[in-house]
């Protein structure tokens, strides 16, 4: 990409984080507290509470990834033609009632179309956000600050710290019902409306507006780039069974969804103590396939721990111990792939397409989860030997790493 706007310094040859970068951080930390106070929990509520069959609930996580990841490539287009501002602002308000819509949902059309305008909402707000942050971190690294993959890391950890707060809060509001848990979700968009509304700029210096007219052909064409999009989509998948695998783990060893939330607590204080030290090691000794190498088979691993504890039918804390370690697998392997695939899409997308390309890579990583998430569901219900459904979900990982690019090009 070009050179884009230098930000403004703290001391001589150390630049600082502009206020721009500081708000989209702080903003995606807001985002995910109000989105996992609800989220860990909807599998559980759509089975226990509405009696939904596993497919069927697979089926509806899967079309809430769809409409989230499979759309960001109309956000990410939206954002490249009318900025980040008007994008972000529609998006929480989209957030907002379908929150509320899902809080009320009584008959399955009500869940699926509350879960559904709950994903877009997220398709317009995210690659927004994200494509924007892509672009401040390669300005940080082309004024001297140091490499682009740190500020994107910086960027995971304060989502995680999101996602390490939500999932407690939720917790504790379903004390009083799942319907207060989307509504706090809902109230926690709001005050992220106000914010924006007051602090998000009108035009952005060195973000050009480009149209949507095109794009996608010249997304079909880049080889390299869709080579990562299949692999990211795969991790994707697996990465989703923490909404799905791991519930249903968590309540085959302990009996109860209690210790849900402290597992994705877990995930979440791991990646915010170590995102940064991991991203740093890394970047030192690994290059980027290498990193994202290495962090596939890491959650391939962390699904073959269950599969070889599950015949034992252990239960209690022991029980519960496998599950624990495929946690911290999977959120390692995570730690050490999200930020370099982000780091590689700004030098695959052409100039002034970011945000396409952006919402390209959750499109089609989003397009893989639906195809993939109904099927595990399904076979998380089939009655196979306990060993089989963890081995077949470590082989997604696994495959992944076959699929990444051996070379990256820019355009």
């Amino acid at each position: 990409m070009t050179s884009l706007s230098v930000p403004p310094r703290e001391a001589p040859g150390r630049p600082r984080l502009s206020p721009l970068l500081r708000l989209l951080i702080l903003t995606q930390l807001t985002f995910n507290v109000g989105f996992f106070a609800v989220l860990p929990f909807l599998a559980a509520h759509l089975g226990q509470d509405m009696g939904m069959a596993g497919w069927l609930v697979g089926l509806v996580l899967g079309l809430r990834t769809f409409s989230q990841q499979g759309l960001f490539v109309v956000g990410g287009a939206l954002a490249d033609r009318y900025g980040i501002r008007p994008v972000v602002l529609a998006g929480c308000v989209l957030r907002v009632g379908g929150f509320v819509w899902l809080g009320y949902a009584e008959r399955t059309w009500a869940v699926v179309g509350s879960v559904l305008l709950i994903g877009f909402a997220a398709a317009l707000f995210s690659p927004a956000v994200e494509s924007e942050v892509a672009r401040q971190a390669v300005v940080w690294e082309e004024a001297g600050g140091g490499s682009r993959t740190r500020e994107l890391a910086l960027f995971t950890v304060a989502g995680q710290a999101g996602a390490f707060v939500g999932p407690l809060l939720g917790a504790l509001l379903l004390a009083v019902g799942f319907r207060t848990a989307c509504l706090a979700g809902a109230g926690v968009f709001v005050l992220v409306l106000a914010g924006h509304a007051w602090l998000l700029p009108q035009r952005i210096p060195g973000r050009v507006r480009t149209p949507v007219r095109g794009g996608v052909r010249l997304v079909l064409r880049n080889r390299a780039f869709l080579a990562l999009c299949c692999a990211c989509g795969a991790c994707l998948l697996a990465y989703n069974q923490l909404y799905l695998a791991l519930p249903e783990e968590v309540e085959r060893a302990t009996g109860s969804q209690t210790a849900l939330a402290w597992l994705f607590a877990l995930s979440s204080l791991l990646v915010v103590t170590g995102q940064l030290p991991v991203t740093r090691w890394a970047g030192e000794r690994l290059a980027m396939r290498r990193s994202m190498v290495a962090g596939l088979l890491l959650v391939a691993a962390g699904f073959a721990v269950v599969a070889i504890a599950r015949p034992a039918g252990w239960t209690g804390v022991v029980g519960l111990a496998p599950a624990g370690v495929f946690v911290g697998l999977l959120t390692l392997g995570q730690m050490l792939v999200a930020p370099v695939a982000r780091a590689w899409v700004p030098d695959l997308a052409e100039e002034g397409r970011l945000g396409l390309y952006t919402g390209a890579l959750s499109s089609a990583s989003g397009l893989i989860v639906l195809l993939g998430t109904s099927a595990t569901g399904t076979l998380l219900d089939a009655g196979l030997p306990p060993a089989v459904p963890w081995l077949a979900l470590a082989a997604i990982p696994a495959t992944a790493v076959f699929l990444l690019p051996r070379r990256v090009d820019p355009p």
